[in-house]
């Protein structure tokens, strides 16, 4: 049995540790992410097990279980056994609080008690992690982010779970469905639902401005007049005009020469929000692309991308020669300008700072120092997309070794009868930095206001020629796209009225995580809360429904203001400014809070919410892809053709396979399916709610990304998702009405994530796979294209 073991988060890491350390520090046995869930309530205490309006908080924590999936099973158990005589743990997960956490729960669970060293490497290149292995350190001294890890974990499952059965016994009482509240999803719906309501209710005003040409000695340029106060009546913008035509007079010039610093450098959020602009990525695309260029076999150039921090430590000034020189053997890279020597700048205005990343688990992303000289051959392995994101981060690390862009700043003013016209212009001095990006125009110079004005001299004459009324209109705030919405959760203290309150929460790091945020808009949309609308991301009318219902119940629900202040809470435990218990303490006030307020509302406001509502949401809400599909279908066989707005009105299509869906052979309609099935679709999405929130998914792809399967369900889900257990399935929505069974067998397509619902509706799974045995109706099945 072996004396030392090496614990990795999963395979490919391991692969990656075996190939650089071998033997030496033990056998590598990799996890699968999470190898433990918590217990469920009715596990701690099991008159829990009937929902009701209480605050789901045991003495003491949550303990854990073995998760369940995947392989997860024989990785546990053969972590277990070598424990049982390592004396040693070289815990080498990623080098984030998650990481963190899932290393140190499987040995909490088992009370291991020998020496345990913390690896944390920030690249996974063969050099960086046997530096890391030589530079461990006790995981003792890690102790604050295990401790944030867990505050979080349990902090979530009160919360989340607490807060989904107040919702659900009071606000959806008599619509035997569940309301999902998750602490982040839910304020993540909110900004994009506040957001849509902002632009529905804009009313445009329309104003006016006056342009006119100014000639002077060295030749013309255009001026404006645009008071703040705008102006809103025609007229007085042709009085404008009167005074304007012919006038002459001096002009007051204002020359200033500035400068400007280079961008920063990118953490994950900043990446999402480039690529989601510039390339039209989605945010979970950026991550996935941003992996690949971390871990992916034979590549490896970039450094940990669920960076949460745009700053670097100073130990890592150092590196720089090396960076840069591997960079320029790249064509385009090669082609930048670089000053000798190299603009090294430090502190809060620079990027070398390490107050600024104190309690951060990475710095920013950059190129990875160990492989960097490798580039030329990593080159031709790298995909279109990796290449356009590696462009990105290394030009940003190039950038900020540069001179500042200096230019000289233009402004001339004309004081015409009282009406001040203006002119401004911009010409380079020194491109500085923007030489790294030299096909990038910033948006103020591509306006007038960034024009190339002639030589000018302060009390020159100027006269105006033919001016114009240019007709103008307000604008509602834009849309929201997956990089955006992402900024907006991490400055969530934009949401916040309050001044002091939003001047702490700047320092904070918003909602969500860099390495969840996608997963959770990610799983509004797949939950058809949120839809792509072109680049833009949209409220579906269930979301709309839900986020009206919520914020009638408790505003705190929905503000997203709220959730950053227990987000900044969390975030504290990392720094020892907050215990985790007083974190967690924190966390229930908050949800105790917003309990009493659901049920003091409650107790005066008659029926439930969900219910008033639900005919009006079924209205609206449009028919699931799988529905369309089958209306199609039905269409074709019958030769007829479906009723008007069947696409985009869920009662329409459901009425329409109500009456022809496929008949049974003795000629009667399919009870339990078409017909009961689309009644089940009109009914869950009618008041927007859920399916069981407490249903859970793993943390990520191989261990730790989203897993959201489709679902008719249109409430957000748990921000922490767990495998849901056995005990669950007495206590969640119920099951759809038994159906009647005709037909031979059938083989079925069941995508991942939809076991339950199949076995639900008659489905089996054998040798060859999926099926529905002799019997079992096919119209349910057909409904959702599962048939084969």
């Amino acid at each position: 049995m072996p004396e030392q073991i090496v614990i990795t988060e999963k395979a490919s890491q391991a692969k990656d540790v075996r190939a650089a350390v071998g033997a030496r520090y033990g056998v590598i046995l990799p996890a699968e992410g999470h190898l433990f869930d918590l217990l469920e309530p009715e596990q701690v205490v099991p008159e829990w097990k009937r929902w009701s309006a209480i605050l789901l908080r045991p003495e003491g924590l949550y303990d854990t279980r073995p998760a369940e999936g995947g392989n997860k099973a024989a990785k546990l158990k053969a972590i277990r056994e070598a424990l049982r005589s390592a004396k040693r743990v070289w815990l080498a997960t990623d080098c984030d609080r998650e990481g963190q956490l899932i290393g140190q729960e499987i040995l909490e669970h088992y009370n291991y008690r020998g020496e345990v060293m913390r690896v944390l490497f920030t690249a996974q290149d063969s050099q960086t992690i046997r530096d890391a292995f030589g530079q461990a350190k006790p995981n003792a001294d890690y102790a604050r982010l295990y401790a944030a890890a867990v505050a979080r974990r349990q902090a979530d499952q009160i919360y989340n779970l607490s807060l989904t059965r107040t919702a659900t016994v009071i606000l959806g009482r008599g619509t035997r469905r569940v309301i999902g509240i998750g602490r982040v999803k839910t304020p993540t719906l909110a900004i994009v639902c506040k957001r849509e309501l902002e632009i529905r209710d804009f009313v445009p005003v329309a104003y006016f401005e006056v342009v006119a040409t100014a000639k002077v000695e060295g030749g013309q340029f255009q001026m404006r007049h645009a008071p703040q106060d705008r102006i809103v009546r025609r007229e007085l913008a042709e009085d404008v005009v009167k005074a304007a035509d012919g006038f002459a007079g001096a002009l007051a010039v204002r020359v200033e020469d500035k400068r400007q610093g280079p961008p920063r450098l990118h953490d994950l959020p900043s990446l999402q929000k480039l690529c989601g602009s510039r390339f039209g990525w989605s945010a979970s695309k950026t991550l996935e692309v941003a992996q690949q260029l971390y871990d992916g076999q034979g590549k490896k150039i970039i450094t940990y991308p669920r960076a949460e921090v745009r700053y670097l430590p100073t130990s890592l000034m150092s590196d720089v020669p090396r960076i840069v020189a591997g960079l320029r053997v790249g064509q385009s890279f090669g082609a930048i300008p670089l000053p000798e020597p190299l603009v090294i700048r430090k502190g809060a205005s620079g990027f070398f700072y390490d107050k600024g990343v104190e309690g951060a688990s990475h710095h920013a992303v950059i190129p990875n120092v160990n492989t960097i000289d490798q580039l030329r051959e990593v080159w031709p392995r790298l995909s279109p997309d990796e290449r356009k994101l590696f462009d990105v981060i290394a030009r940003a690390y190039l950038a900020a070794l540069m001179p500042d862009f200096r230019y000289r700043q233009t402004t001339a003013t004309l004081d015409v009868r009282g009406f001040e016209f203006r002119a401004a212009g911009r010409q380079p001095i020194d491109l500085g930095w923007r030489a790294a990006f030299p096909e990038w125009q910033p948006a103020d110079e591509r306006s007038d206001e960034a024009q190339l004005l002639p030589p000018l001299r302060n009390g020159e004459t100027a006269q105006l020629q033919d001016p114009k009324i240019e007709d103008k209109e307000t604008r509602p705030p834009p849309r929201y796209n997956e990089g955006t919405l992402i900024e907006a959760m991490q400055n969530a203290w934009r949401f916040v009225d309050d001044e002091v309150l939003r001047e702490r929460l700047k320092e904070a790091k918003g909602i969500g995580t860099p390495a969840t945020r996608a997963e959770i808009i990610g799983g509004l949309k797949k939950q058809d809360f949120l839809m792509a609308q072109g680049k833009n991301i949209v409220p579906t009318k269930a979301g709309l429904s839900l986020f009206g219902v919520l914020k009638q119940a408790d505003p705190a629900l929905v503000d997203p203001g709220v959730t950053a202040q227990l987000e900044c809470l969390l975030d504290d435990v990392v720094v020892g400014k907050q215990e985790m218990v007083g974190a967690i303490d924190a966390v229930c006030g908050v949800a105790k809070r917003i309990i009493g307020k659901i049920a003091a509302g409650a107790a005066t406001a008659g029926p439930a919410l969900l219910g008033a509502s639900a005919e009006n949401a079924a209205d609206a809400y449009p028919p699931t892809p799988a529905m369309k599909r089958f209306a199609d279908s039905v269409a074709r066989q019958k030769g007829i053709k479906p009723p008007p707005g069947y696409r985009t009105s869920i009662s329409i299509c459901g009425a329409f396979l109500r009456q022809h869906a496929p008949k049974k052979e003795n000629g009667e309609k399919h009870k339990g399916g078409a017909k009961d099935e689309t009644n089940n679709d009109v009914n869950e999405v009618a008041p927007a709610v859920s399916m069981d929130s407490h249903k859970r998914t793993k943390r990520r792809k191989n261990g730790r990304g989203a897993a959201f399967g489709p679902a008719k369900s249109i409430a957000p889900r748990s921000a922490s998702p767990r495998k849901r257990s056995p005990q669950r399935k007495a206590v969640a929505a119920p099951a759809a009405p038994a159906q009647p069974k005709v037909g031979p067998g059938t083989p079925l397509r069941i995508p991942y994530g939809n076991k339950e619902v199949a076995f639900r509706l008659g489905a089996r799974y054998g040798a060859t796979g999926w099926y529905a045995p002799p019997g079992v109706d096919l119209a349910a099945f057909g409904e959702r294209g599962w048939l084969s």
